[in-house]
């Protein structure tokens, strides 16, 4: 038996990675002419079954090949996010050259948790971030930290917000948070998690294109303090999932500091469009948030587990989240190190930062501006799409309109058409569509007179998503309309 068998020779070494790399470039090569998603129900459970293999004392028989067989049957079982005609929930591309830097960063494994182990590998980490916060119009006193994702981000939003209106001793029962109806689940859970009843959360009502009303908002603040509870934290949205509505930012940001609550802006999703020059016109506004979580692993295009908080003022971030301990005492910086480790939960973490370096010094920023310009501009050409279709008498409803890059719309509802009927039809136009196997659209409910609706939604944010892959989409919606509608 090999006496070291965790550590392959080289040319073993060589032989894995040029397999792998084959298997993953020839699935890049092939997106474009790929299914827009594989079987995720009972025939995609029937692979999960295929592909299964005891985890054994010995290498798996067949070597790097077998292992290769097993990724490629695994990887059909799936929605293909990765692919131009991902159009579903807020799509994550998963740009190349974020996959090297993985590559290399898993196999440098640094510890870039604290900035003493590597100070030259954290310093590349907090250029782009120090560029991140800039790019949203934050001064030289913000920082910002990568995490795993959005929900995380926003859970250190809230906390940092409590902890500076209650301190570490504060009545958490009167602390009152409030966001649209159309906030994202993570916010709840937030709320949740950091202490604070979830009944305490306030959905402030929304407009006719979906955005928290600002008059709401006040009056909901002022009969909270009335009740002597304790305000202290409005999330406004940035992009929300449902329909990409941008709350009225600057009105929000008014309210807030009249009211001395902690803004905090979710731009999970839309935040990255502030990197663009139409998109930051549309988010005017953000720069006056206390907080703002974006995903570069949305508007990036980076991979999935990537995440990130931006905070105006640093050291409220890090006053909510530093802790000594002995056993690192010879791991200290001395001064502020404005480490990760003292700005959010985690000690030790992967090295996210070289995911958004690399990719930005291969690129350029330029590259991605573009991309973002382009996807705004992609959604506004789905909707005209269906402004066509709608004058050529195919009986669609535009729900929502393109704020950023996302429409909501679906089958117009006949005359005193019960919703249940109503909905069964729009069940059903949504599956003709993604049956043709050239897009993949996800649904929604939103509000109706009577109940909420099923509703389908396109979310253009793949940087592989062009104007041939919309063209499609629309013909594809004016088909599906010829099968569900009769």
């Amino acid at each position: 038996m090999d006496p070291c068998p965790l550590e392959p020779p080289r040319e073993l070494q060589e032989s894995w990675l040029a397999a792998l790399a084959r298997f993953t470039l020839d699935h890049i090569a092939g997106l474009e002419r790929a299914p827009a998603a594989g079987p995720i129900g009972r025939e995609g459970a029937a692979i999960a079954d295929e592909v299964s293999r005891p985890i054994a004392e010995e290498p798996l028989p067949g070597g790097i090949d077998a292992v290769v067989k097993v990724l490629d049957r695994a990887a059909q079982a799936s929605l293909n996010a990765a692919g131009p005609g991902y159009l579903a929930y807020i799509p994550g591309g998963g740009i190349y050259a974020a996959a090297l830097a993985d590559f290399v960063a898993n196999g440098m494994n640094r510890y870039t948790g604290m900035s003493v182990p590597a100070p030259a590998l954290f310093r590349l980490e907090q250029d782009v971030l120090a560029w991140l916060c800039k790019s949203f119009g934050y001064g030289t006193k913000a920082r910002a930290v990568l995490t795993p994702g959005g929900s995380p981000a926003n859970l250190a939003a809230v906390v940092t917000a409590r902890h500076e209106h209650f301190g570490d001793a504060g009545n958490f029962e009167r602390a009152v948070v409030y966001t649209s109806t159309q906030a994202h689940h993570s916010i709840a859970k937030a709320v949740r998690l950091a202490g604070i009843p979830p009944s305490n959360v306030r959905a402030v009502a929304v407009d006719d294109d979906f955005r928290m009303r600002a008059d709401a908002l006040e009056r909901t603040v002022r009969d909270d303090r009335l009740k002597d509870l304790h305000p202290f934290l409005v999330i406004a949205a940035a992009g929300t999932t449902n329909t990409g509505a941008i709350d009225p930012l600057e009105a929000v940001a008014d309210i807030a500091a009249r009211e001395s609550l902690w803004l905090h802006v979710d731009g999970a999703y839309g935040g990255a469009f502030a990197l663009c020059a139409e998109g930051r016109r549309r988010l005017v506004g953000i720069e006056r948030a206390d907080s703002i979580t974006f995903d570069p692993h949305k508007g990036l295009f980076l991979p999935y587990g990537t995440g990130c908080l931006l905070v105006a003022d640093g050291h409220k971030l890090r006053r909510a989240h530093h802790l000594d301990a002995e056993y690192l005492q010879d791991l200290s910086g001395g001064d502020v190190s404005w480490s990760p480790a003292e700005l959010g939960p985690e000690l030790t973490r992967d090295f996210r930062g070289l995911r958004l370096w690399l990719p930005l010094m291969l690129h350029g920023v330029g590259a991605f501006r573009a991309a973002l310009t382009e996807k705004l501009e992609l959604a506004d050409r789905f909707a005209r799409g269906l402004d066509g279709l709608v004058a050529a008498g195919v009986p669609i409803a535009i729900i929502a309109r393109p704020q950023l890059s996302t429409v909501a719309f679906r089958l117009a509802r006949r005359a005193r058409e019960a919703l249940a009927d109503y909905n069964r039809r729009n069940v059903a136009f949504l599956a003709a569509i993604n049956a043709r196997q050239n897009v993949h659209l996800s649904s929604t409910l939103l509000p109706v007179e009577d109940g909420m609706a099923h509703t389908s939604r396109v979310c253009v944010l793949s940087f592989r998503t062009h104007t041939r892959h919309i063209e499609r989409c629309l013909e594809d919606v004016s088909a599906a309309v010829k099968t569900s509608h009769g």
